[in-house]
């Protein structure tokens, strides 16, 4: 007998005439009207008023399981699953991570091993915590238990680089529509906290194990590990080779151990810190900061042909300037990595300091007329003999200046003390002359010293075996002494 897909009718091959088979006739019209018919809605157990069983087809990441007839069996495998996990992270919000679909069919018949499902089941469901990814770049690094301990370990991260006070001005300044007020002199503030990297929050599911706590979360972020590698010194190791078998150098190794150096005697047993620290994320954080600085003044030349070379004299003083300076300063975990300057306006201009510089050249040859040696003043003794034996020179006091000038243009030849003569100088003016200057309180000029004519090489004084203050003075002519009052004018 065949089923009408059309009208749900069987077609009898042959008229039925007694009567005692009509109730027969009717069962076999309600078979065929159910031939084939399943339904796929519906979630209660046990027999509708059709007669009918519900059976539930259960698939975890769309590859099929098996069937179950009660589907509150599965629920409690959950919540059996859960409060076996919580009993170690009950402060996690806790669910079944194994993706589950459930397909409701009505049968006339039950035929399951719902048990060996279950136990199936229990093998493949797997507890996970609702929690929040810690994206940086392109990958998750890590899970927290929640978006407020994803901002607190951001924050706990900040505080590194910034204090409580300046994180809270940024914040309350940054979060408002209101206009930045301008930067006031000797003010600094944080215009802005960076990441080295992008990081994001991300929905998702973790196991239990991976989700850390803010302060584990700090740790990780700021060195990459949660567990720096420990390696027990064995014997025969030396530095270098310790460091070799990490793919380290001997100085990183010394860096990981800072009590240690290269002349540190190693023990069986000792533990080396073998792992190098790579944050995930550097924080860097931007100031500005406004104030007053000073203009440097400059210092120029202008030269004069009329003095001598070594004279030099300031015409005008330097005077630094004034400018109200903004700049931008970046630091990277407290240390600052760079400087610029974002607006600069000058206040007062800086003056230049200008030295006049003489360019004339000192001659070192006489001219052969020679000028009064003092600033002024009378010979008080003249050459020749005194006291019984000769004076080789004149001796001149009572100047209205104390300063001693050369004589001539010349070379300083002997400077020094000498037991009769007290403070001494002799110049050479390269013409055969040659000029004494004695009983000097002072010295100005040093051996090899080119001396201009007129120019103050001492004080005069009372140095030596002197009298009083004066100056003696001689003459010498290709190696003779002369009378000095014979080429003095």
């Amino acid at each position: 007998m065949k089923c009408n897909a059309e009208t749900g009718k069987s077609k009898r091959p042959f008229h039925m005439k007694y009567s005692f088979l009509e109730p027969i006739h009717k069962l076999f019209i309600l078979a065929i009207l159910l031939c084939g018919w399943s339904l796929t809605t519906g979630y209660a157990a046990g027999k509708d008023e059709g007669g009918l069983h519900t059976v539930y087809h259960v698939y975890t990441n769309g590859t099929y399981v098996g069937m179950i007839e009660d589907k509150d069996k599965l629920d409690q495998l959950k919540e059996a699953k859960i409060k076996e996990v919580a009993a170690d992270f009950g402060n996690l919000p806790l669910t079944i991570g194994t993706e589950l679909s459930i397909v409701p069919e009505k049968v006339f018949t039950v035929g399951t091993e719902e048990e060996a499902v279950l136990d199936k089941l229990d093998d493949m469901l797997v507890v996970q915590s609702e929690a929040v990814g810690v994206q940086i770049g392109d990958e998750i690094a890590f899970y927290v238990k929640s978006k407020e301990a994803y901002d607190e370990v951001l924050r706990q991260l900040k505080l590194q680089s910034v204090t409580e006070e300046e994180l809270a001005e940024f914040e309350a300044r940054t979060s408002t529509e209101q206009p930045i007020p301008p930067l006031k002199e000797n003010e600094t503030r944080i215009s802005e906290i960076v990441f080295s990297s992008d990081v994001q929050p991300v929905d998702g599911l973790a196991d239990p194990e991976d989700v850390l706590s803010v302060n584990k979360a700090l740790k990780l972020l700021n060195k990459g590990t949660l567990e720096e590698k420990k390696y027990k010194v064995q014997s025969g190791d030396v530095l270098g080779s310790i460091a070799v078998a990490h793919d380290l150098s001997t100085n990183d190794l010394m860096h990981l151990n800072p009590s240690m150096n290269e002349d540190t005697l190693l023990h069986i047993g000792d533990e080396l810190n073998v792992t190098v620290l790579e944050p995930f994320v550097t924080v860097e954080v931007h100031y500005e900061a406004k104030q007053l600085e000073p203009i440097a003044f400059k210092k120029v030349t202008e030269e004069d042909n009329t003095a001598f070379k070594g004279e030099d004299r300031v015409k005008q003083q330097g005077a630094d300037g004034k400018k109200m300076v903004t700049r931008l300063i970046r630091k990277q975990n407290g240390t600052v990595v760079g400087s610029s300057i974002t607006e600069e306006h000058v206040l007062e201009e800086p003056v230049d300091e200008v030295t006049v510089v003489g360019t004339k050249i000192i001659p070192s040859r006489g001219t052969g007329e020679f000028i009064w040696p003092t600033v002024g003043g009378y010979v008080s003794s003249q050459r020749g003999y005194r006291w019984g034996r000769v004076h080789e020179g004149i001796d001149i006091a009572r100047p209205s200046s104390r300063d001693i000038l050369a004589a001539d243009n010349g070379v300083v030849t002997d400077v020094g003390y000498h037991s009769t003569y007290g403070n001494r100088i002799v110049i050479t003016h390269n013409n055969g002359y040659e000029t004494l200057y004695a009983h000097l309180s002072s010295i100005d000029v040093k051996v090899g010293q080119t001396v201009p004519q007129g120019s103050k090489i001492g004080v005069m004084g009372s140095t030596g075996r002197s009298t009083g203050m004066h100056l003696h003075f001689e003459v010498f002519k290709s190696g003779s002494n002369i009378n000095p009052l014979s080429v003095l004018e």
